[in-house]
């Protein structure tokens, strides 16, 4: 089985019983898969067109996560290019097409995603990445966070980077979590906060309930989040005598649910 036959096994388990967060890990690794794309002709350098299939359920793209799937479905061999998942939902978003995944493949992952799914898993990977909130921090205590998140956020680090995290309380009355990182170069921030937005969007916490900043370890803002927090490196530890976390959970931590396939 394949890393998207897995998700997507976890993702219909955790429907029979309600539960999201399989849906999310399935779109995160269709986000991170390499997908091979039928296209209509030989890319010609930078240009390509994707082969559009008119089929009962409507018109589509069709993607498999190997390229043993996709010469399963012709005795020809077929025009493809291999794009990441993340690339192929912002070019079919707002267009209107499904995108057929591992179609005639017998695969686990076999299933059509409708253009709403994939306008929803654009719009994810789209998100502004989280800027740090202006009123200061009244107080700071261990984070609260959805299961799964601290370790991607943890997954996200350089080896050379710390990252710490913190739950806060502003003056101006709203709770959220503030995440200090170091040790980044300069050119490496941008790509560092659209990850972190990322983690956010398939952790089912908003981005705008998190401030992040980018700091120095001596910095007196990273020193009071490392007391009062966690620190995260190569896995994430509570510092001795953490607070207790507060009660109230921050803004946004109920965003749009996933979209389930049929």
């Amino acid at each position: 089985m394949t890393i998207l036959d897995q998700a997507h096994a976890a993702m219909k388990a955790d429907e029979a019983t309600g539960e999201e967060a399989g849906a999310r890990a399935f779109w995160r690794a269709l986000a991170d898969a390499e997908l091979f794309l039928v296209l209509e002709r030989e890319a010609q350098g930078d240009t390509m067109e994707p082969k559009v299939f008119s089929l009962s359920m409507g018109q589509m793209l069709l993607a498999f996560d190997t390229e043993e799937r996709l010469a399963t479905i012709s005795d020809t061999a077929l025009p493809y290019a291999v794009l990441p998942g993340r690339v192929v939902a912002a070019q079919l978003a707002g267009q209107g097409l499904a995108l057929g995944l591992n179609l005639g493949t017998g695969a686990d992952s076999e299933t059509v995603l409708p253009p709403e799914a994939i306008d929803w898993l654009a719009a994810m990977l789209t998100q502004q990445a989280p800027e740090a909130r202006e009123a200061r921090i009244a107080r700071l205590a261990a984070p609260l966070m959805p299961d799964g998140l601290l370790e991607a956020l943890t997954a996200l680090l350089p080896p050379q980077a710390l990252a710490g995290l913190a739950q806060a309380e502003y003056h101006d009355g709203g709770w959220g979590h503030v995440l200090a990182l170091t040790g980044l170069a300069p050119q490496d921030e941008v790509r560092m906060a659209r990850a972190v937005t990322e983690a956010l969007a398939f952790s089912g916490l908003d981005s705008a309930a998190l401030d992040l900043v980018f700091t120095t370890p001596e910095a007196a803002l990273f020193g009071r989040i490392a007391r009062a927090g966690l620190v995260l490196q190569a896995s994430a530890r509570p510092l001795a005598e953490a607070p207790a976390p507060m009660a109230p959970r921050g803004p946004g931590t109920d965003p749009d649910r996933p979209p389930r396939l049929k």
